[in-house]
């Protein structure tokens, strides 16, 4: 009797988040998984249909299927519009993003053996939102209340809120925890700045240092995020999971993306309560949209978390061996990935999908 399919809601994204998903959909669809995709929008291209950034019949589609497969989106800078992904995780209680960076033979990159699970807090600390726009009457009472407190402020400012709370911290540590213990990892590291922000990285550390005890059989330690940022550059290989409030989060991402070769092969995934949405960690590329040149792994890796999360485990470890079967044989993969960015032999996005593919029906 054939299983009934698993329904997805897919969100193909703006610029080159099409070309990635559709590559990252083909491959998951030839490991013979019942999938059913149902798509979405956001970003820029749900603005005509819509008139909005994240439509109510997206959040539904999430919120009924309870997984989806997302592309990136585009975030206008410096503008009043907030990004897609965080008022996807806020709208969603998406508290916990999960980023692995791990090196692939054949990628370029400086280090080796690189095996980093980055546990990112996603609805607290300075992407919560609370923000007072300079020159406002809110801005200005926000001043004032500062003033009488006894802060230095300078009345022409914006200012952002840092919240961190005790349920905030607490759930992103257990979630760093559970997946350590579920995945046979050695360590969790807390990252913070609690040295200078004693009440509220102070807080972060003080809760993640609690949950630490219950969790006898993983090692434990913690590291200002300045001196992280040094020993992941020196060596690497010492971490292996990180679990950081927000905005450290981001930042250290994209650092350790960088360590195993960049965004392109780069997967992630956010987690709330029964809800799991999955995103390659680079960005939109919109100069790069229609031409069929970036590089689809971090897309189909994303793919990889969601059939591990699905229970479909023998599928993900068949495409992750393709994917990297692939890459360390350096002929089918696309121009980042090429010892020369300017190599004329690169392949397109979806000839590198094909090749993957290929592989994985052996």
């Amino acid at each position: 009797m054939t299983p009934p399919p698993y329904t997805v809601t897919l969100i193909p994204g703006d610029g080159t988040g099409p070309e990635v998903i559709a590559a990252a959909t083909s491959v998951l669809e030839a490991t013979g998984v019942a999938l059913r995709w149902e798509e979405a929008e956001a970003g820029e291209t749900a603005i005509a249909r819509h008139g909005t950034h994240l439509p109510e019949a997206t959040l539904d589609s999430i919120r009924r299927n309870r997984v989806a497969l997302k592309g990136p989106v585009t975030t206008p800078v410096g503008t009043g519009f907030r990004s897609v992904n965080v008022a996807l995780r806020q709208t969603l209680d998406l508290y916990a993003c999960l980023r692995p960076c791990r090196t692939y033979h054949g990628v370029r990159s400086p280090y080796e053996d690189v095996d980093i699970v980055v546990v990112r807090e996603n609805t607290e600390d300075l992407y919560a939102g609370i923000e007072f726009q300079r020159g406002t009457p809110e801005a200005e009472a926000f001043a004032q209340f500062l003033i009488k407190s006894g802060a230095k402020v300078r009345t022409e400012s914006g200012f952002s809120v840092k919240p961190i709370s005790v349920e905030g911290s607490r759930r992103i540590a257990k979630f760093a925890f559970d997946y350590a213990r579920a995945n046979d990892r050695r360590k969790v590291t807390a990252v913070h700045k609690a040295n200078i922000m004693k009440f509220s990285d102070g807080l972060f550390l003080e809760v993640v240092q609690e949950v630490s005890r219950s969790y006898a059989d993983i090692a434990f330690d913690s590291v200002i995020v300045d001196n992280l940022c040094m020993q992941l550059v020196q060596r690497p290989q010492q971490f292996d999971v990180l679990v950081l409030p927000n905005l450290y989060g981001d930042i250290v991402s994209d650092l350790c993306a960088g360590l195993v070769g960049g965004l392109g092969v780069a997967p992630g995934a956010n987690f709330g309560e029964g809800i799991a949405v999955f995103e390659p960690t680079h960005g939109s590329a919109p100069k790069y949209a229609g031409l069929d040149k970036v590089n689809p792994t971090a897309a189909i890796l994303s793919g990889v978390m969601m059939l591990h999360h699905l229970g479909e485990h023998g599928a993900a470890v068949r495409v992750e061996r393709a994917v990297a079967r692939v890459i360390a044989e350096g002929h089918h993969v696309t121009y980042d990935l090429r010892p020369r960015r300017d190599d004329p032999k690169a392949v397109g996005t979806k000839e590198m999908a094909q090749a993957i593919i290929k592989v994985l029906k052996k």
